[in-house]
């Protein structure tokens, strides 16, 4: 495996927040670090793949025949577009 060097700032807190718990791992602190890069990555990566394979088997259709579905009039409390997009 190859690896790069990257200097890292991080706010106190958060060091020393991963700090401990890559003590509490038996980890050192890089070690823990690259896991929790790693493990986002993996996340965000299968969560991209899910939606682009979602998207590319919906059609306009679809989406029109969804849109015909919502009822007339005003939206709910809470869901109405900010004032600056309306």
């Amino acid at each position: 495996m190859s690896k790069a060097t990257f200097p890292l700032k991080l706010p106190l807190s958060i060091k020393e927040a991963a700090a401990r718990l890559a003590k509490d791992d038996g980890v050192s602190l890089n070690q823990w670090i690259a896991s929790a890069v790693a493990q986002k990555v993996g996340v965000v990566e299968t969560a991209g793949n899910f939606l682009r394979g979602r998207a590319a088997a919906a059609s306009a259709d679809d989406f029109s025949d969804m849109l015909k579905k919502v009822p007339a009039g005003p939206p709910e409390p809470g869901d109405e577009l900010p004032t600056d997009r309306r």
